[in-house]
C-alpha cells in the first residue's frame, strides 16, 4: 500500500527532473584568456575599438587593425 502523500512528491520530482534535463547545453566557450595591459589600440570590424588585440579576441571580435597614431 502506498502513501497517499508519495505519490504527489514523485510526481513533482520527476517533473523538476524532466525540466532541469530540458535546458540546453550551453555553447562551446572559449578558454579564458589573459591579456597584458598594454594599450596599443585596435579598431575590430564590429566598429568596437578594445585596448589590444588580445581583448579583442577575447571579446569574439574579428577583423581588427591597428587604431590611431599611438
Amino acid at each position: 500500500m502506498t502513501k497517499p502523500f508519495l505519490v504527489p512528491k514523485l510526481a513533482l520530482a520527476a517533473g523538476l527532473l524532466a525540466g532541469v534535463l530540458s535546458i540546453p547545453a550551453p555553447a562551446a566557450a572559449r578558454p579564458p584568456v589573459l591579456c597584458p595591459d598594454v594599450y596599443q589600440p585596435v579598431i575590430c570590424s564590429n566598429g568596437l575599438v578594445y585596448s589590444n588585440g588580445c581583448y579583442a579576441y577575447a571579446a569574439g571580435a574579428t577583423g581588427c587593425v591597428p587604431y590611431g597614431d599611438v
